[in-house]
């Protein structure tokens, strides 16, 4: 190992993940110093800070909506990913290995199929039905976006489960229902947690769906940083990814700080 470590290769290696590292990272603390010039346009501050376009966020009434409307579809679309992947993911567990692949596989097409196919197709159906611009509407659109997330990660946690647990609770007189409560649900909360994060996470960035299903009524924060790139390039624009960013980085905290309580009961339990 010692003489992998000392290697040319494992240097260049190295050298090359921490490249693609500096590649991801970088443009994103680009935006923190340009969120804080006082200017009125984009710039680098020079020698003076501002929170001014901070102030403009929860001041200005078009911001506020963008953050309130993104917030609480952000919250529907995760919670609806959460219940309705989760019954996906424990559906195929219990199918035959080649029905559940095939229903796997066709949960996870929101992942793969591009997003522009997704929003045209979501525009055709949504007008008929009269959820072009409507909470109802993009909650419903972007937790399709979200369940392949949710599919994931309880399914990873479910390879792992005992399904004697449930047999056991079946066999003392539980119904299906109270055998997956009792014994299916409290040892897949970490994957369900996971999918519910990654799911709030892409509804609140998503754009291009957004962009295809709301008008004026329903007005998210990325709807509203992409209207003001258009119209006029403002700091605010760089304050609002500063605050995607914290949002994104919180919900990961939270998420870390959930498993390390949970493996410190487990190992407490053991």
């Amino acid at each position: 190992m010692e003489r992998l470590r000392g290697g040319a290769g494992f240097a260049f290696t190295l050298c090359l993940a921490w490249l693609l590292i500096a590649f991801l990272i970088l443009p994103l603390l680009v935006v923190i110093p340009i969120s804080f010039t006082p200017e009125r346009y984009l710039s680098m501050p020079e020698g003076e800070y501002s929170w001014r376009h901070y102030e403009t966020l929860f001041t200005d009434r078009r911001w506020r909506k963008g953050i309130f409307d993104s917030t609480v579809v952000a919250l529907g679309a995760s919670c609806l990913a959460i219940i309705l992947g989760t019954i996906c993911a424990i559906g195929c567990w219990k199918l035959s290995s080649r029905l559940g692949e095939t229903i796997r596989v066709l949960a996870l097409t929101p992942m793969i199929v591009p997003p522009i196919v997704h929003a045209l197709g979501m525009y055709r159906v949504w007008v008929d039905y009269g959820l072009i611009d409507s909470y109802l509407g993009l909650i419903l659109a972007h937790a399709m976006k979200g369940i392949p997330f949710v599919v994931i990660s309880v399914s990873a946690v479910m390879s792992n489960f005992d399904p004697r647990l449930e047999q056991a609770a079946r066999s003392l007189g539980a119904g299906p229902l109270t055998a997956m409560r009792l014994t299916i649900l409290p040892n897949i909360w970490p994957g369900v947690l996971a999918g519910g994060v990654f799911a709030f996470a892409i509804s609140w960035d998503e754009i291009v769906v957004a962009l295809f299903l709301t008008r004026r009524a329903v007005y998210t924060l990325p709807r509203q940083i992409w209207d003001g790139i258009q119209d006029n390039i403002s700091p605010a624009v760089a304050a609002v990814g500063v605050l995607l960013i914290f949002v994104t980085i919180l919900a990961v905290l939270g998420k870390m700080a959930w498993d390390r309580r949970m493996a410190t009961r487990e190992s407490r339990r053991a």
